[in-house]
């Protein structure tokens, strides 16, 4: 476990209390979140107060049977990165990250395929990674006619790192697929649904994720699973086979309810062989990457280094 970004410790929590000072004026993103505030959130940037920006550089296209998708080429394509949205598997869209997914393109030289996949509670688990498993079977299927390469990785956000694991998984269990992926790139994922001691300890306070919103995201995401159903390995990755993995990336922050997920999740990637660079970020929060700080102009650089390299 490697710890960075400790030199500019004291601006990343002086933003989080600045953050969670400014919550009460926000949405609160709790268990059944009516109409008016899912409307909301799902049109903002999930933690900001305006629409994100669409770029011209992203194309919108269906794939794999009805799969929507965001695509970015830029001018060099050394490779493809399929990219998985965060936002509690109820909030977010392919097309909330434009600016960042077109800057990655440019500077790693990658295609970017971003899943615009089926939203909880209209369609709850297993629409999710059904789409995304669509998505990325078809991309293992095309990637050379389309984009001249196959190297192909793979990555996401909270949710989307959820997403990018159970997607590895399905193309090994479910087509035999291992190695197509070169690599995985997993920001402050959730790995187990029911709940990891730092998830479970948490609390109330009003940064990005808390416990009870945590919570309300499973409630919605699984309906009726349960506790224990959610340790299922097809909703739980933690739980799963982590055999025949390829190297993973895995980066959350100290301040993170999700904290536990990563540590654990890098234990048994590589207790089952696989390689895993968990990189812990001083003082960050949940979802610190969509804020203007420090810590996230270095994640930026870290994170494309690994996928032009890898």
């Amino acid at each position: 476990m490697t710890i960075t970004d400790e030199d500019c410790l004291s601006e990343t929590l002086a933003f989080n209390a600045q953050f969670e000072a400014a919550a009460a004026g926000r949405p609160a993103r709790g268990r059944a979140p009516d109409a008016a505030v899912l409307a909301h959130l799902r049109r903002n940037r999930l933690g900001g107060d305006t629409p994100p920006v669409r770029l011209a550089h992203g194309r919108d296209r269906t794939v794999a049977g009805g799969v929507r998708v965001r695509v970015f080429v830029p001018e060099q394509v050394t490779g493809v990165y399929l990219h998985i949205h965060g936002g509690g598997w109820v909030f977010g869209s392919a097309d909330g990250q434009d600016e960042r997914l077109w800057g990655l393109a440019e500077q790693a030289r990658l295609a970017v395929v971003s899943i615009d996949y089926r939203l909880a509670p209209e369609h709850p688990f297993p629409a999710g990674p059904d789409d995304c498993e669509a998505a990325a079977s078809w991309l293992v299927e095309h990637a050379a006619s389309e984009f001249g390469t196959e190297r192909l990785l793979i990555g996401g956000e909270s949710a989307g790192a959820h997403l990018a694991v159970l997607t590895l998984l399905r193309l090994r269990d479910r087509h035999g697929l291992t190695g197509a992926f070169r690599a995985a790139n997993l920001r402050y994922g959730v790995y187990d649904l029911s709940m990891t001691p730092s998830q479970r300890n948490f609390g109330p306070r009003r940064l990005l994720s808390n416990t009870d919103s945590l919570q309300g995201s499973y409630e919605l995401f699984t309906p009726g699973a349960g506790e224990e159903g959610r340790r299922s390995p097809e909703i739980s990755p933690l739980f799963a086979d982590l055999t025949r993995l390829p190297p993973a990336r895995i980066v959350v922050g100290t301040e993170d309810p999700l904290l536990d997920d990563s540590l654990f999740l890098a234990a048994r990637w590589r207790a089952a062989g696989g390689r895993a660079h968990l990189g812990v970020v001083a003082g960050a929060m949940h979802g610190f990457t969509l804020f203007p700080l420090t810590a996230t102009e270095r994640e930026v650089r870290r994170e494309r280094d690994f996928l032009a390299a890898a």
